[in-house]
């Protein structure tokens, strides 16, 4: 008899490895009958990630979000599954353990079956509390390898990680080739050490298509015995996404294996109604670069989850890097100049931090520590001068440990700053927190939610949550739709005056201004003020927050601050950046509100010495 292969269409990845954003409650909804009607898939990722803080900035409540979208999945009887990143939860920053055991229960209430748990730098002590948790919660824990090629990581290293964490109770292992540079053979033969060792124990395999090997590894592992294979579907297949479920099918059926019937006239609807949701707005955060295989993926490593974003990102840093550029009278940068100056930093920067699995959210740390060099680097500057504090918690071990050694270069500026390395269990070092949350809430006369989802929600995204709550987070994103359609539509000689525009979105009309270029418009709010004294500028463009979670107190006009203190956080390339004080003295004004988008340069405070 054949030996079967199930299908998992990833469809939340689809879209993040794609771009920016997944599409709003409503067009999930709207695709998932239609999915169900493919008859092909036996899973469905639903959930996890950055997919929440996507609701929170759409204005949507992501509680309803999830609830909504695996509502159908679960009356037809295909499982969800969900991304989990271990010690960071849902977010890029570590998570305290009351929040982490409360984040499952949350997501079984809501409709969720399996979490598939991964650690960024592969620490199994992340990951085996999260085993306890999912189960407790009666979920299936599905735990994954993170796949990468160093000197480091062996066949022997992910297998002993596979047998350590079956035995710490997992019931699956995925192998999350994430960046989709796992090399076929060492792949086939992870699984089949595993298989060997456990041939009860379902194996699940993720990949990505952008450097070219993973319709050979999809192929090495089913002979190897993998159970489920995820797969995408057009228009939002290959590049740095998904090999397709036809390709996939029409491999597997031709190797003998036993596949599971596509619905095409189904498939030609989903396909049809992802097309229709790139037309609404999505389309506008998908970089073309990002529909190419490019086997130039090879070498950093990074994963196809992260460039959609990535893609993003470099418009905004090759504007700043242009703009140094521009005052100086030097030739400009291009982004494909950009991109490759990228990619050899990367393949600078891994080494020397201890080659950590360049997965989330440690593949965006080390590309943000690359791009913050190249950025540096090109204005005149030395390597490692801006390195944020979520990072140095990767490097001092805070996070986990990492698989490599630390270059001296490394130490050597941790040493001359005063940081100490940690060798402890990482969730010691993020106490409970819960209680703080619900005493935030309260005060704000804030629902807990049903099954305390809103409790959760807050702890674990509380800076996006607040911004949904106030509706700060709708109406800048609004704003940013608007000016990415002006963009996209305006001719050469339109004037680039700031301009109010009318936008409807589901059938709801809203009035927004947006600016163009180098309009002379504040970053956000009203900027005048009559402070005297220093200004502090912001070192990048991103988002300005004086917080960044419940357990700092914001600083006010009247404080007083020394050189060294911590003022507040510029987040870009979801990463916070710590702003320190550069001298000390009393604060007399702060021109810009939390949430508000700042340029480089733009300032932040002034501070009277």
């Amino acid at each position: 008899m054949k030996r079967e292969v199930k299908f998992s269409l990833v469809f939340r990845d689809m879209w993040q490895s794609a771009g920016k954003y997944v599409p709003r409650v409503d067009q999930l909804v709207k695709v998932a009958p239609a999915i169900l009607e493919m008859g092909c898939f036996s899973r469905v990722e639903t959930n996890g990630g950055g997919f929440e803080q996507v609701n929170l900035l759409f204005g949507e409540n992501p509680n309803k979000a999830v609830r909504d979208w695996t509502e159908p999945f679960r009356r037809a009887g295909v499982q969800t599954h969900m991304l989990d990143r271990a010690l960071n939860g849902l977010r890029m920053s570590p998570v305290p353990a009351d929040v982490r055991k409360l984040f499952y229960k949350v997501k079984k209430a809501q409709g969720t079956d399996i979490t598939r748990t991964f650690c960024g730098l592969n620490d199994v002590r992340n990951i085996i509390p999260s085993i306890v948790y999912a189960k407790d919660a009666g979920m299936i824990s599905q735990c994954a390898l993170s796949i990468t090629h160093s000197p480091i990581h062996t066949v022997d290293y992910y297998t002993h990680m596979a047998l350590e964490l079956i035995e710490a109770g997992a019931d699956e292992i995925c192998i999350k080739d994430m960046a989709g540079i796992g090399r076929p053979v060492t792949l086939g033969q992870i699984v089949a050490n595993i298989k060997s060792a456990h041939p009860e124990i379902p194996i699940q395999y993720h990949s990505h298509a952008g450097p070219g090997f993973n319709m050979t590894s999809i192929l090495e592992v089913c002979r190897a015995g993998c159970d489920y294979i995820d797969v995408g579907m057009d228009p939002l297949s290959w590049g740095t996404g998904h090999a397709d479920v036809i390709s996939v099918q029409a491999t597997l059926k031709d190797a003998g294996f036993q596949v599971p019937d596509i619905n095409m006239e189904a498939y030609m609807k989903v396909r049809g109604l992802i097309q229709e949701f790139m037309d609404d707005f999505l389309g506008l955060y998908i970089s073309p670069k990002n529909r190419l295989m490019n086997s130039l993926l090879i070498a950093p490593g990074l994963p196809g989850g992260m460039m959609g974003s990535l893609m993003t990102d470099l418009e905004t840093n090759l504007e700043s890097i242009n703009k140094y550029k521009a005052k100086r009278n030097l030739p400009f940068m291009t982004q494909d100049q950009l991109l490759i100056k990228l990619f050899d930093e990367v393949a600078y920067v891994w080494p020397r931090v201890g080659y950590p699995p360049l997965v989330t959210p440690f593949s965006q740390y080390v590309k943000n520590l690359a791009m913050m060099n190249v950025i540096a680097m090109e204005k005149g500057k030395e390597r490692w001068g801006m390195i944020a504090d979520d990072i140095w918690d990767m490097i001092l071990g805070k996070a986990g440990r990492l698989p490599g050694e630390l270059a001296p270069e490394i130490i050597g500026k941790a040493e001359r700053e005063g940081r100490k390395f940690f060798d402890g269990d990482p969730q010691e070092n993020y106490p409970d927190a819960l209680d703080n949350y619900r005493k935030a809430m309260k005060e704000n006369k804030w629902e807990l939610g049903q099954d305390d989802e809103e409790l959760f929600e807050y702890a674990m995204h509380p800076a996006q949550y607040e911004a949904y709550k106030s509706g700060k987070a709708k109406e800048d994103f609004l704003a940013d739709i608007a000016k990415k359609k002006a963009e996209k539509n305006k001719s050469p000689q339109e004037d680039a005056k700031p301009k109010t525009l009318t936008v409807q979105v589901d059938g709801q009309s809203y009035r927004v201004t947006v600016a163009y270029g180098e309009a002379d418009l504040p970053a956000g709010g009203d900027l005048a003020f009559t402070g005297q004294g220093k200004d502090v500028i912001s070192p990048l463009e991103g988002k300005f927050f004086l917080t960044k979670d419940t357990s700092e107190t914001p600083l006010k006009v009247g404080d007083v601050v020394k050189e060294g203190d911590l003022l507040g956080y510029v987040e870009a390339m979801k990463t916070y950046n710590a702003i320190r004080a550069e001298f000390g003295g009393i604060i007399t004004a702060i021109p810009v509100n939390p949430g508000d988008t700042v340029s480089e340069d733009d300032v932040l405070m002034k501070i009277q010495q």
